[in-house]
């Protein structure tokens, strides 16, 4: 029996035992235990000293608040409920983007099949891009310059490190420096395009995998045909 229990039981007096009651745990269980809340509360009632009775006001402010907090986790709990249903439903829209070819935002170039690609914007302030492409262990496999052109133009890379030789397929961490006219600093973003090979819930939605790379859909940014 917990301690909230033995002090009601051996007829606690004033009304240190309604809240000791109140602030019992966490607060997920006050929903579960109102019932037992109202009991604890009669026995008390039953057993107070006469001459040291609780003060009917604070009794009922405790009981209100009380009722008030059992009315919002059970609002918490009906909202985790939608969000589940929300999150199935969503998952269910992104089963019809598998096998689609997308244009995603991350830091991760997706090698697939032999085969990767970057959206490069258009020209604006940089005029070019260094791109740095490395593996896992940090190593630089690629470094190329590119150019910028007056429409967003497509990247591809074909799985080759600088020597020639093939890498396995998987998610590349990469990075592009932007270059304006004068060869100086300028900022540049690009976008990853990949297949979609599945779809999962995760902790914070539903997200889009491409092979070992996970993205939630806020980083969808487009859809080839």
């Amino acid at each position: 029996m917990s301690t909230t229990t033995t002090q009601a039981a051996s007829g606690t007096t004033g009304s240190g035992g309604v809240q000791n009651t109140r602030t019992r745990g966490n607060g997920t269980g006050m929903a579960a235990d109102f019932d037992t809340f109202l009991t604890l509360l009669t026995v008390q009632l039953r057993n107070q000293d006469p001459t040291n009775a609780m003060d009917v006001n604070q009794m009922t402010e405790q009981l209100v608040s009380f009722t008030g907090v059992e009315q919002q986790i059970q609002m918490n709990r009906q909202l985790q409920d939608l969000l589940g249903l929300q999150q199935g439903a969503q998952l269910t829209s992104a089963a019809g983007l598998i096998g689609r070819r997308m244009e995603v935002q991350s830091d991760r170039l997706v090698l697939q099949s032999g085969e990767a690609a970057l959206r490069l914007p258009a020209a604006g302030e940089a005029r070019s891009g260094v791109l740095r492409i490395t593996d896992a262990a940090g190593r630089v496999v690629r470094e190329a310059s590119l150019p910028l052109g007056q429409q967003p133009t497509t990247w591809r890379w074909d799985g080759r490190d600088a020597a020639g030789r093939a890498m396995p397929d998987g998610a590349y961490a990469f990075t592009l420096e932007g270059r304006d006219a004068l060869g100086g600093a300028a900022a540049v973003q690009a976008s990853v395009l990949a297949r979609a090979t599945g779809a999962e819930r995760s902790g914070s939605g539903v997200a889009l995998r491409f092979g070992n790379l996970s993205l939630g859909l806020d980083r969808l940014r487009g859809m080839e045909p």
